[in-house]
């Protein structure tokens, strides 16, 4: 089941955060990363956040958050984040699912390290293509991936977050 998070409520986001930890710790390992800058993101930086986020729960368990920036432009998928716990259980294709069926866009855009594998297989699965790589000041290649929707509002489902 997904649903909206919270945030702003500390032990939604303490919630958040751990499944974000978790996952990132994976990633910073896919990627060789000795310095990965959103394992030190404080939680704080969630409390205060105006993005969406959302869960996937599954039995009552917080596995996977997605978190977004909408508005009149794109949709930027900023983090899709799976407890290793829950990894090859469909549940980001899910979420990527539920992004692009709810948010009412011509653009998505989403970002990852060039050595995150699944992800960018995930997103290649969902027709985003690469628009970009670059060099970040802490040794990690990133790509960026983009998908251009047909908006016929008729199809999609307005989201009123």
């Amino acid at each position: 089941m997904i649903e909206k998070l919270q945030n702003k409520d500390i032990k939604i986001a303490e919630k958040i955060r751990a499944v974000f930890q978790v996952s990132y710790k994976v990633e910073a390992k896919l990627l060789n990363a000795i310095d990965f800058p959103p394992l030190k993101r404080p939680i704080e930086e969630y409390v205060n956040c105006s993005n969406h986020f959302f869960g996937f729960l599954k039995d009552k368990e917080l596995a996977a958050v997605v978190e977004i920036i909408h508005n009149e432009e794109y949709t930027h998928i900023r983090s899709l984040v799976v407890n290793p716990a829950f990894f090859k259980q469909g549940i980001a294709s899910k979420l990527m699912e539920f992004v692009l069926n709810t948010f009412d866009s011509s653009l998505f855009v989403v970002e990852t390290g060039v050595n995150n594998g699944p992800a960018s297989a995930l997103y290649k699965k969902f027709h985003f293509k690469e628009v970009k790589q670059w060099e970040t000041d802490h040794g990690i290649r990133k790509i960026k991936f983009e998908r251009i929707m047909n908006t016929d509002a008729s199809k999609k489902t307005r989201c009123n977050v």
